[in-house]
């Protein structure tokens, strides 16, 4: 995959397909998790960064993820201890900077402070914005905007879609050029439900362990193949 003008800016993924790629391999549910954040993060965003793609983002947990097997989510929070204290070392290194969208406000007070201390790295000198979705639901981002605007003083009829912006869990991220879904479901499942009305959609079945640089060149070859109008 060769930089190119038509690549697009900002890249999200729903990352789907974790447990189901560890039955398939006959593994604790947990190794899909740990593979995608051992190995696939980092390579995706290091391909991002050499393509010159400025914004990635990452699905990682949901505001629905808290219902699944109470084992199975201690170990992802266990994951996220490791990922967040030093796990991401190397993409420091690579000069990415960090975001996250999403109520941290539900997640163990150390996973806060870790994700925190993490995100005011490279805050300056950085390659790539790759922003984390943490306890994350498009509707919950909406009413929480919504709640926060009022709280700040903005009447009904002050508040129109230039004003709701500001208080999305996205502010200051341009909304996603193109959204990739792994796992083979073809939905977006309450992922950004207001940022993606432009969006362009790829579904793959491919489960996202397994979703290498390869698999993503094949997404962005066929985004460089669609017309976009925006309506016009």
């Amino acid at each position: 995959m060769k930089k190119t003008n038509s690549l697009p800016q900002h890249i999200a993924i729903i990352m789907d397909g974790n447990r189901r790629w560890a039955r398939q391999n006959k593994l604790k549910i947990f190794k899909g998790h740990e593979k995608v954040a051992r190995e696939n993060i980092e390579d995706l965003t290091r391909h991002c960064i050499s393509l010159g793609i400025p914004f990635l983002t990452l699905w990682a947990f949901s505001t629905e993820n808290w219902q699944r097997d109470k084992a199975e989510v201690e170990a992802i929070m266990d994951l996220m201890r490791l990922s967040f204290s030093e796990g991401f070392d190397e993409m420091v290194k690579e000069k990415v900077r960090v975001k996250t969208i999403g109520d941290l406000s539900r997640f163990p007070q150390d996973i806060q402070e870790s994700v925190n201390r993490f995100k005011e790295i490279n805050k300056k000198d950085y390659k790539i914005t790759v922003t984390f979705a943490l306890n994350y639901g498009g509707r919950d981002e909406i009413v929480r905007a919504v709640r926060q605007a009022v709280a700040a003083g903005l009447s009904l009829e002050q508040l129109g879609a230039d004003e709701l912006e500001q208080y999305l869990d996205t502010k200051g991220i341009p909304d996603p050029d193109l959204i990739i879904r792994t796992g083979g479901e073809q939905r977006l499942s309450g992922f950004m439900p207001w940022q993606s009305v432009y969006s362009e959609l790829y579904f793959t079945k491919v489960l996202m362990p397994d979703f290498d640089i390869k698999e993503l060149d094949k997404a962005l070859k066929d985004y460089q193949g669609r017309i976009r109008r925006f309506g016009k």
